[in-house]
């Protein structure tokens, strides 16, 4: 009996050559496994063509529900970020896709699992982490490490010579992730730093020239820092996202072009589209600032850093990307309530926050009376937050005096030898 080898299958460029190249250099049974994280494909196509690259058996799976409360629900309350931008979307989706590889394999007997991650890319540290993580004794097949392909220009002659249907050409040559969360769009002529990346890689949003003339507003709900309304509408997980993409698209909301600096030690350039993601994020974001008082927030912003970093390096199964969410949970007890967002032009701006756990108080904010503050109390404050500057001040000038002495002490002994 053959071996067995499950294949990370999306349908694309790289991984429908895979299938025939695996069949030509192992005596080896493809089982082509797509996961589906909300791409908008049609499924039953990529499961034929699949079948038809020479996959033994095909599995198609929608987890798109579980890739939302899983790990993005996660990220959204740890407002986690690359490098202070990226919102993470195809970082979130390996987790996920991963553990379906390792299930299937489990259900299979499939010793190794085969993934279409170049060599130069971030997914397959991911991709090989999360495996390490749920079966160490899975064993890789990485053909962008072994064959003799070495671009994608290369990748599409090997397709056309084998008869294998793909729709990149070497004119449109970008490669494209695209999720429920977000698309990105790299390589082409969008690897020159010197180009401006043009409408046309847009596949999801507006482009703000074409965007909506008129504003709109948004209000969603969150109940212990996750999303569950949207205008007032009570949505499935999925739902919501979807409904904020709709919305987050014609307004041109969510367009970051960005240089990141890989796992693997090189910078890279992107074009990332996540609308519904960041109407999320800063609904989030402002719902917070009202209801997490100040050293814990100062804090989490720390840990969020930290967080956005183990989701884009592949430690999603790690001890402390769990150890952070303990902390994580117990910060979002109170972030409950509603927020208003007005969108327009690619711009958001607040419109209201509705909760009763805020802990911003008029009585106390405004510049009245009140029977909490009294203004005299900050004048003995000031005093002692200002008295470590007063101390180094005075400790400064005193040095400063004593070296001015020494130098006048060291001309005067000269004048005297002279």
């Amino acid at each position: 009996m053959k071996e067995k080898v499950v294949l990370a299958y999306s349908g694309g460029l790289d991984t429908s050559i895979i299938i025939p190249w695996l069949k030509e250099n192992y005596d080896i049974e493809v089982i082509a496994v797509c996961a589906n994280v909300g791409q908008e494909e049609n499924m039953e196509e990529v499961y034929e063509k699949a079948l038809k690259s020479g996959a033994s058996k095909a599995y198609v799976d929608d987890v798109s529900e579980e890739f939302v409360t899983e790990t993005i629900f996660k990220a959204i309350k740890a407002e986690a970020k690359y490098e202070g931008k990226y919102l993470l979307g195809t970082s979130l989706a390996r987790p996920i896709i991963a553990k379906k590889l390792v299930d299937v394999a489990h259900i299979e007997g499939a010793k190794y699992i085969c993934h279409g991650c170049t060599g130069k890319g971030n997914d397959q540290v991911r991709f090989e982490a999360s495996i390490a993580a749920l079966d160490p004794s899975i064993k890789i097949i990485a053909p962008w490490r072994i064959w003799d392909i070495k671009s994608r220009e290369d990748a599409i002659e090997y397709a056309q010579k084998h008869n294998i249907p793909i729709t990149v050409t070497k004119e449109k040559i970008y490669s494209v992730d695209a999720n429920l969360w977000h698309i990105s769009t790299e390589g082409g002529d969008i690897e020159h730093l010197e180009n401006e990346h043009q409408n046309h890689v847009y596949k999801k949003c507006l482009p703000v020239e074409e965007a909506c003339d008129e504003a709109e507003y948004v209000e969603i709900h969150f109940e212990k820092g996750v999303p569950t309304k949207v205008n007032q509408k009570e949505l499935s997980p999925v739902e919501i996202i979807k409904e904020l993409n709709n919305i987050g698209a014609k307004h041109g909301i969510g367009v970051i072009d960005i240089v990141e600096n890989r796992l693997v030690g090189m910078k890279s350039r992107g074009i990332y589209e996540t609308p519904g993601g960041t109407i999320l994020y800063e609904g989030h974001n402002i719902l917070e600032s009202a209801t997490l008082d100040k050293e814990a927030l100062h804090f989490k912003q720390m840990v969020s850093l930290k967080y956005g970093e183990l989701i884009y390096n592949g430690l999603w199964y790690s001890k402390l990307r769990e150890s952070i969410d303990a902390f994580i949970e117990q910060t979002q007890q109170n972030v409950s309530g509603s927020v208003k967002i007005k969108l327009y032009k690619g711009f958001m701006k607040p419109a209201g926050i509705f909760t009763t756990n805020a802990l911003y108080d008029e009585s106390i904010s405004s510049f009245g009376e009140s029977d909490l503050y009294d203004h005299k109390d900050a004048q003995g404050f000031i005093n002692l937050f200002t008295l470590p500057l007063k101390i180094q001040s005075m400790k400064d000038e005193k040095i400063n005096n004593n070296q001015k002495d020494l130098e006048l002490d060291k001309e005067v002994a000269v004048d005297k030898a002279i």
